[in-house]
């Protein structure tokens, strides 16, 4: 394994993935690479006013400190990273990156949510297991890298391909 990417949001379960994938890039010597998707717009609703539309998104502080954040905890690791920021739809930005860039495994999080709340709020976990043609890992809510007497025993993972 050469090149992992691990797409992070900021939420606990995509903290769980960037632990997960900064481990796994350590015990293989690969390449991480770390991937935030904003969106390529923000949608403002019309007011009482009538002003409304969409405007290009314009990454913020909090957008960067994301990746920066991920990259730190790699580098406590030992494991040197690349941060990259995308915009667009979140599930094709991450698949089409992979893909352009030869990525040998792709890791997110997964919230978790129940099959009905997927299918009224979709997943992108879900989204990235169902586009993409590259092995994805998905890391669940408490899972994590656990050592005992050199085993690696992973808690919690879906692996699809």
């Amino acid at each position: 394994m050469n090149k992992i990417l691990v797409a992070t949001d900021g939420s606990d379960s995509a903290a769980e993935a960037v632990e997960f994938g900064i481990e796994l890039a350590a015990e293989h010597g690969a390449e991480l690479i770390l991937v935030h998707v904003v969106p390529a717009l923000d949608i403002v609703p019309a007011s009482g006013f009538g002003i409304g539309g969409a405007f290009p998104h314009e990454p913020s502080i909090e957008d960067r400190a994301l990746l920066e954040d991920a990259a730190a905890i790699a580098e406590e690791h030992d494991v040197l990273s690349t941060t990259v920021l995308l915009a667009g739809d979140t599930v094709d930005e991450i698949v089409a990156f992979a893909d352009s860039h030869d990525v040998d495994l792709i890791v997110v999080g997964s919230r978790g949510h129940g099959s009905i709340a997927n299918a009224l709020l979709g997943s992108v976990s879900r989204g990235v297991l169902a586009e993409s043609k590259r092995p994805v890992m998905v890391v669940r809510g408490g899972a994590s890298i656990r050592h005992s007497a050199d085993v690696r025993q992973p808690a919690g993972i879906g692996l699809g391909f």
